[in-house]
């Protein structure tokens, strides 16, 4: 079986940088804080599960309660749906791989009406690794049951793309301005 791996930010997501474009915001808006550099850092610890997403939202001084609140300031990028219903209606298995926050990601997913589309979903929150590590992309090997030649993955991010090719996945750098048509024609010629 073919396996179509989809990273979220950027990707299944409109936006590429979640923490600066919608995560810092929100923080100082609700806060006040516009310690950048803390943010990062308790986000950097979240999204590889060293602590959870209530004690990341008391470190940079924002009520938990909030978390759906800015969870629905993400919108999906234009065609994904369309993208993933055709990967399955072709029999391609659809997973997302993604730095984020387990919980997070899990609400997105579920909120944004994808969890449907997807066979699983690899979150560096819950495996405690983060792209670009090798590490992350075996455990998606692993975790698909997929054989390496037969995974596409996408990612607009050049260091995840090198990473990704390394262990042996063929790889497309996702381009906001071309959208998904190098996906469609990997898809085609796998077509039941």
């Amino acid at each position: 079986m073919s396996c179509l791996v989809l990273d979220a930010m950027g990707v299944i997501f409109k936006s590429a940088d979640d923490v600066a474009e919608l995560l810092i915001p929100f923080i100082a808006e609700k806060s006040g804080s516009v310690d950048e550099e803390a943010i990062q850092s308790a986000y950097l610890e979240a999204s590889l599960g060293k602590i959870s997403p209530d004690y990341f939202w008391k470190q940079v001084d924002v009520a938990s309660e909030l978390e759906d609140e800015f969870l629905s300031r993400h919108t999906l990028n234009p065609g994904i749906t369309e993208l993933m219903s055709l990967a399955k209606d072709n029999g391609i298995s659809v997973w997302c791989l993604s730095n984020d926050v387990g919980r997070w990601s899990d609400k997105l997913r579920k909120n944004l009406g994808i969890e449907n589309f997807l066979n699983g979903s690899i979150i560096s929150g819950d495996v405690g690794v983060r792209k670009p590590d090798k590490e992350i992309y075996e455990i998606l090997i692993q975790s698909s049951g997929c054989r390496v030649e037969d995974i596409l993955f996408v990612d607009d991010r050049e260091k995840n793309v090198i990473a990704s090719r390394e262990v042996g996945i063929e790889t497309v750098m996702f381009n906001p301005e071309i959208g998904f048509t190098d996906v469609k024609n990997w898809i085609s010629p796998r077509a039941l």
